[in-house]
């Protein structure tokens, strides 16, 4: 499917309108089938197995990055891609998963020797298989999503997640603990992979020549650099958790961690989605790409800043009545780190921009000065404890976040006077109206009706305050509804 660069105001917005839609019940399908999950699985399975798996987070997250070397996101961005491309990306990614899986395997042993548990052994192994399942389906993935075609993305991800985890579940009753939660894993990743090749009529070609990676060479491997920083810095904490903690102690952290991830990733990934496309389309018209990353920056802060005050408000009677007793040790971990989270988002979008624009010596240089102030963050909050982790990773997205604002301004001249404009309304709405939810249900008790309660109250109070002050994303949604009424 091939796209008019010089496409009108009104098709761009259709087609980020249909894109945002389909991306969007993708990535919150996902989320919910994994809220669900874990929200059965956790009530099986002890803290210390979902510790295991989350030490070994930082090896998976970081082997994935190598495998996609940065070449994936560099063909998405690149409007003339030759079939003879797409394969030599293909075999070299199947190629070099098959060499990470090796080294892994070998050195599974060394791995669980460091965080001294002698049963990460035989989990690793089989874990670690699913790289090389992922590195099959890279290919189909990326001409879904430069196709724009999110609708069967959509079908393949939901499907997938949906089977692996009701295996999961079963294998969890029936006694299997921490080996639930591998086969969860992989075989998601290996019927995603089966089902994306059973969607795509693409193949590759017979045959593999280096030559035609050159020519994505010096914009992939500054993407494979700072995505690497990046995914080791934001999973670093479950294993360094692990070499001085509990493995119960990782699982409490972790998941406050991932369920609190749940929204603002389903906002992220969405957004990123439909911005890695769009961004692309209109990167050399600067006046238009402005105007779409203030559109998406706002719809951002519109959704992100009520859900992440209601998150913290209805913490503790949500993890009471789902997890009981058994997990109430996450529940500071999350409401602290979802601070962090509701910001996670913008971060996403002003990525998608450096890369639309080829600035990855850009992209580079702020994952570089991430990695940096991480590291002086955690030396000296280590010493408080996880609750110093947790703060320093909310300090750390802070700091992100103003740099990438900052640097806009050098691509796109989107300041950070545009940026507070754009968002700090939606901010300062959603700090009153979980406040007044606070204060006017602070007597009540039973949980579900503390997580009601303030849910209806926040949502009421936002929404109306929001179309008081006539706030524009407000004024685009009744827009819509009165467009789909006529």
């Amino acid at each position: 499917m091939n796209y008019d660069r010089g496409m009108t105001e009104s098709s761009l917005k259709h087609k980020t309108t249909v894109s945002l839609f389909w991306s969007f019940l993708d990535k919150f399908g996902q989320q919910l089938l994994n809220f669900v999950s874990m929200l059965v699985l956790m009530n099986i399975i002890a803290p210390d197995a979902y510790g295991m798996i989350g030490s070994l987070a930082l090896f998976t997250a970081f082997s994935t990055i190598l495998i996609d070397s940065g070449f994936g996101r560099v063909l998405i961005n690149r409007k003339e891609v030759s079939r003879s491309d797409y394969s030599a990306v293909f075999y070299f990614n199947v190629g070099l998963s098959v060499l990470i899986y090796l080294i892994l395997f070998f050195a599974s042993p060394l791995i669980a020797n460091l965080f001294n548990t002698p049963a990460l052994v035989p989990i690793a192994r089989v874990l670690f298989l699913m790289l090389i399942f992922n590195a099959f389906g890279l290919i189909q993935q990326t001409l879904f999503t430069k196709d724009a075609d999110f609708k069967t993305l959509t079908r393949v991800n939901i499907s997938a997640l949906l089977m692996a985890d009701v295996v999961a579940i079963v294998l969890a009753l029936l006694g299997m603990g921490v080996w639930a939660l591998v086969a969860q894993l992989t075989l998601y990743a290996l019927l995603r992979t089966i089902f994306l090749w059973v969607r795509s009529p693409w193949r590759p070609i017979r045959g593999f020549a280096f030559s035609r990676l050159k020519k994505y060479f010096d914009l992939g491997y500054k993407l494979l650099l700072s995505n690497t920083i990046a995914t080791t810095m934001n999973n670093i904490y479950p294993s360094l958790i692990a070499l001085f903690h509990p493995m119960s102690q990782v699982a409490y952290f972790n998941q406050a961690k991932k369920y609190q991830e749940i929204p603002f990733l389903t906002l992220s990934n969405t957004f990123r989605s439909v911005a890695m496309l769009i961004l692309s389309l209109v990167n050399e018209q600067s006046d238009r790409l402005q105007r779409v990353v203030r559109k998406l920056i706002k719809s951002i802060a519109f959704l992100s800043f009520p859900i992440a005050f209601l998150m913290i408000l209805i913490a503790e009677p949500t993890f009471h009545l789902f997890f009981r007793e058994k997990w109430m040790a996450s529940v500071p971990y999350f409401q602290v780190l979802t601070l962090g989270g509701m910001l996670l988002p913008f971060t996403f979008i002003f990525n998608e921009l450096f890369i639309a624009k080829e600035r990855a010596a850009l992209f580079l240089g702020i994952e570089g000065v991430k990695a940096v102030l991480l590291v002086l963050l955690i030396m000296l909050l280590f010493p408080k404890g996880i609750m110093g982790l947790a703060v320093s990773w909310v300090i750390y997205m802070a700091i992100t976040l103003l740099l990438s604002v900052l640097l806009s301004g050098k691509v796109i001249h989107y300041s950070l006077v545009h940026f507070v404009r754009d968002t700090f309304p939606y901010l300062f709405i959603a700090l009153i109206s979980a406040g007044a939810a606070y204060w006017a249900t602070r007597r009540l008790e039973g949980d579900l009706l503390l997580i009601l309660a303030n849910a209806l109250l926040v949502g009421v109070l936002y929404i109306a305050l929001c179309k008081l002050l006539k706030l524009e994303m407000t004024e685009e949604i009744d827009n819509w509804f009165r467009k789909k009424r006529i």
